[in-house]
């Protein structure tokens, strides 16, 4: 897979997009009241009304920035002391957040978007994380199983991350923009680790594969691309970002605002991958050599609420949600300079 400068790897993608979590999953409730529990009294410091911040996130390569802003001093240099939990999924680290038990986290794009259209959840956005690029999100397939072009997939066992999830959306529009029909494949939910064995296996007869599974496939199973699904229509397509509850929001203020100036300038540093690809072997768990040659997804830091209306209309049209959700409503913004 050829190197690319775009901003950041593509893990699990949708295992914090796609696996993190169905409406249902983030309807349990997760221990602590509505930002109850003893994290709240800590103080601020001055600068801001709460200091030690709890962030919720994945060991993913999507979150180098959220990594970097910690080892790089971003967040002290803004008045914050960020701990990163590290969540079991992004289902997890959402119900969370929603909970009260962290401050902020990141999610994928979609159960965000699932919990506040069905009223699980007031939720604030804080900042945008990343977006697909080109050989990012690809639908392969394995030498054998006949399964070539998009048209082929019809009526085929494809492996996605799990129903409900980005990777099943993405797939579903990239077939319905390619005149394929979405509904005669067989959706074969499967965690990513397992999708370059199963293509190898003959399990399935293609999978949605994001990186560094993408590049795992294609190393150690011979997967072939059939179709890219962040192109066309799904190019740039948000993934994922941070968000709060809208109590914490709305009585922490400058604690956001300082919390978006770091990432804003974690994310300004990121562009050089030079500055990201060392801490992917520490966090991510991707050996330096896989950590050199995955595609990496562009990655962002304020939101844009025209861009992230294209989640919410999506899940609209396939079903996922029965409403429509305002997104600008839900974006913090950051203070005017």
């Amino acid at each position: 897979m050829r190197r690319t400068n775009s901003p950041l790897t593509r893990r699990d993608l949708i295992t914090l997009a796609g696996g993190v979590a169905t409406a249902g999953a983030l309807m349990g409730a997760s221990g602590c009241g509505l930002l109850g529990g003893a994290e709240q009294q800590q103080s601020g410091n001055g600068k801001v009304e709460k200091a030690k911040l709890r962030v919720g996130a994945l060991p993913t390569a999507e979150l180098a920035p959220l990594y970097l802003a910690v080892e790089a001093g971003h967040f002290q240099r803004e008045g914050l002391e960020v701990e990163i939990v590290t969540a079991s999924d992004g289902g997890a680290a959402l119900n969370s957040t929603i909970g009260g038990d962290y401050d902020i986290t990141f999610s994928s794009y979609v159960p965000i978007f699932a919990a506040q259209a069905k009223g699980v959840a007031n939720l604030k956005i804080v900042a945008d994380c990343m977006s697909a690029v080109p050989n990012s999100c690809l639908i392969m397939s394995s030498p054998d199983s006949g399964v070539r072009t998009p048209e082929d997939l019809a009526g085929k066992r494809i492996a996605i991350s799990g129903p409900g999830t980005i990777s099943e959306l993405m797939v579903k529009a990239a077939m319905k923009a390619n005149k394929v029909p979405y509904e005669r494949a067989q959706m074969v939910p499967l965690g990513f680790i397992n999708m370059p064995n199963a293509l190898k296996s003959g399990q399935v007869d293609a999978a949605f594969v994001v990186e560094p599974f993408l590049t795992l496939a294609a190393r150690d199973a011979g997967a072939v691309p059939v179709l890219d699904t962040a192109t066309g229509p799904l190019e740039d397509l948000p993934l994922g970002g941070y968000v709060s509850n809208a109590q914490f929001a709305e009585d922490n203020p400058k604690t956001v605002a300082a919390f978006q100036r770091a990432m804003t300038s974690a994310v300004a540093e990121s562009q050089d991958r030079a500055k990201i690809e060392p801490l992917l072997p520490k966090f991510a768990k991707i050996d330096r050599e896989t950590a050199s040659i995955i595609t990496l997804l562009k990655l962002n830091a304020q939101a844009d609420a025209t861009r992230l209306q294209r989640i919410p209309r999506l899940m609209l049209e396939f079903g996922y949600i029965t409403k429509d959700v305002d997104v600008a409503s839900m974006i913090v913004q950051p203070p005017q300079s």
